[in-house]
């Protein structure tokens, strides 16, 4: 028998409420470790919610989910909703006083999580994800479109992340344009939530539970090893991925020859290589572009064709490009900046109404009054065959890893140190798609070692830059600000006394040009260096080619320091060539 999913605008927990009717023994979520059908989901949600209830929590109120990868984190999100709240990610990933700092700006009434002390403010409740109330579930809830849904943190240019509050309707129109464009097919599949629940992608990812797909939570050691995540895809018989495609560069040789999913690419700009790769082999992809106001996806079109672009918006969504007097760009080739607008825009930012009235404008074009549009800071034209292409930015925000990052913030964090005068921070591409950040800072006896781990201890690994300069002075404008364009670029590589030659020359070589630093010596850590899980699959995977060595992820992230990575490489090749791989070729892909 065909099942189908009706296309509809319905709210998000209805629609699950429909899902678990229609079907309570299916697969709702599965893990590593365990799965939950459609009736022990329903069950769980509604008893953690009827906790939540009874630990003070309100229609309105904000709540804070404080849990790694498992099926207890889609519990928690439908459960906040159920309890008639709006959830507040905490990824535990997060530096301490990160998580504090947003629990606070929030005003959480309760939070959920494992641990008996959370960082979040003294007073806040807490609820174990397994919580039950006393007083039996909660009653069903159902939500005003206007209600708020989530309220995710993204880079503020004033060196505090900011809150996006984004409503329900907004994230059911979301579900229902993706259907209606044809994105989510009309039977249920079995999806891949891949990224971070405190990157607005998730989002999209998470709700198919809501319309009766099967959820798989990929947790960070799957994520982190290609080849691994590659047979869970096949294992789990997985049809949709969302990923960046910084993502993808690791994942397509452990995928080669096998049936590939429905790829939804976003977070970053699809390469033109990366573009024309996936066009010409046959590959089933998706390119998503939406900043988190616009609820995730606003833009979508299918990677084909020679040369990458934004495709048209989704239903629901109005785009337009226009010049700095808000007038319309027409002319083939003029670049313009794009604003959207629709029932997908968020709230804005919860205790920034300023900032929210620089951003949200009213929409001079809509047939409804009160209408408004989102300046998304994005440049784009119009090609003459019509297609619609990213440019650029107007401001200095940047794409790091999938995550939107703000320069300014970068930089105040990095000048707020101890005896840092003066801090500039700019993007930097050590290696083709690998864009990293350059801090320099002025002020005497600095040490950039001792910079960069006071930076790990406050922010997240995204917002560290990979190397800090110290300058006698920073170079300016005649106007007397800091010249971003005149920085020198991180300095050029030098050769330290133990890359005499050999193994340890080439496994040095690779350190430095993934990591884009100048040198490193054998006590120098990987994290330490701005190392991170995507950074540490290119090593892998570089020198895996290069040596013919089989290497796994652990063997680097386990290791103290490069002079212990480079004995365990020694000892890989000394244990013969690696297994015999699949060969990257033109062939077109199995395509499921």
């Amino acid at each position: 028998m065909t099942i189908t999913i009706a296309q509809t605008t319905t709210d998000l927990l209805s629609r699950l409420a429909e899902a678990v009717a229609a079907h309570p023994r299916r697969d709702a979520v599965r893990d590593g470790g365990g799965k939950l059908d459609f009736a022990a989901f329903e069950a769980r949600t509604a008893a953690l919610a009827g906790a939540l209830v009874e630990a003070g929590v309100r229609r309105g109120d904000r709540v804070g989910v404080h849990l790694g990868r498992s099926v207890e984190l889609p519990v928690a999100l439908v459960a906040v909703w159920r309890a008639g709240a709006a959830y507040v990610p905490l990824d535990p990933a997060y530096p301490a006083e990160r998580i504090r700092f947003m629990a606070a700006d929030a005003r959480l009434a309760a939070v959920v999580s494992r641990d008996a002390e959370p960082p979040v403010p003294a007073g806040v409740p807490v609820v174990r994800p397994d919580a039950r109330s006393g007083r039996g579930p909660a009653a069903p809830f159902l939500p005003h479109p206007l209600d708020s849904a989530y309220v995710i943190y993204t880079s503020g240019s004033t060196g505090r992340p900011k809150g996006v509050e984004v409503p329900h309707g907004a994230v059911a129109g979301l579900a229902a344009a993706l259907e209606a464009s044809g994105a989510y097919r009309p039977e249920p599949g079995v999806v891949a939530w891949n990224a971070s629940v405190s990157f607005d992608a998730s989002v999209q990812q998470w709700i198919r539970i809501c319309r009766g797909d099967t959820l798989l939570v990929i947790d960070d050691a799957q994520r982190a090893e290609p080849a691994r995540l590659a047979r869970l895809l096949a294992e789990h018989g997985v049809t949709d991925l969302d990923l960046t495609p910084s993502h993808w560069q690791l994942l397509r040789e452990p995928l080669a020859g096998a049936r590939v999913p429905r790829l939804f690419m976003g977070g970053e700009p699809v390469p033109a290589r990366t573009w024309r790769e996936l066009a010409d082999g046959g590959v089933d992809a998706l390119n998503l572009y939406g900043p988190t106001e616009c609820t995730v996806d606003a833009i979508t079109t299918p990677v084909t064709g020679p040369a990458p672009h934004l495709g048209e918006p989704l239903p629901g969504v109005r785009a337009y490009l226009l010049d700095a007097r808000l007038a319309p760009v027409t002319a083939a080739g003029a670049v313009g900046e794009l604003y959207l607008a629709g029932p997908g825009l968020a709230h804005g930012y919860p205790g920034h109404p300023g900032l929210t009235a620089g951003r949200f404008l009213a929409d001079p074009f809509a047939d409804e009054p009160g209408a408004r549009m989102y300046r998304t800071g994005d440049q784009a034209r119009r090609t003459a065959d019509g297609l619609l292409e990213y440019v650029g930015r107007v401001d200095r925000q940047v794409k790091v890893r999938g995550f939107r990052v703000e320069l300014g913030e970068v930089e105040h964090t990095l000048g707020a140190l101890a005896g840092v005068r003066g801090a500039a921070v700019t993007l930097h591409e050590p290696a083709p798609g690998d864009h990293r950040l350059a801090g320099y800072v002025t002020g005497a006896d600095l040490r950039p070692a001792d910079l960069l781990a006071e930076l790990r201890r406050t922010v997240p690994a995204h917002l560290v830059p990979s190397t800090v300069t110290v300058l006698d002075a920073l170079p300016l404008t005649p106007n007397g600000k800091t010249d971003h364009s005149a920085l020198p670029a991180p300095a050029a590589e030098t050769t330290t006394a133990h890359e005499a030659g050999g193994l340890d020359e080439q496994v040095a070589e690779v350190w430095r040009t993934v990591l884009g630093v100048p040198g490193v010596e054998p006590a120098d850590d990987f994290l330490s260096l701005g190392g991170h899980s995507l950074a540490a699959l290119r090593v892998v995977h570089l020198l895996r080619r290069k040596l013919n060595v089989e290497l796994q992820l652990r063997h680097l992230l386990d290791a103290a320091d490069l002079a212990e990575f480079t004995a365990t490489v020694r000892r890989a090749a000394a244990s013969g060539p690696a297994a015999a791989r699949p060969a990257l070729t033109a062939r077109r892909a199995a395509v499921r």
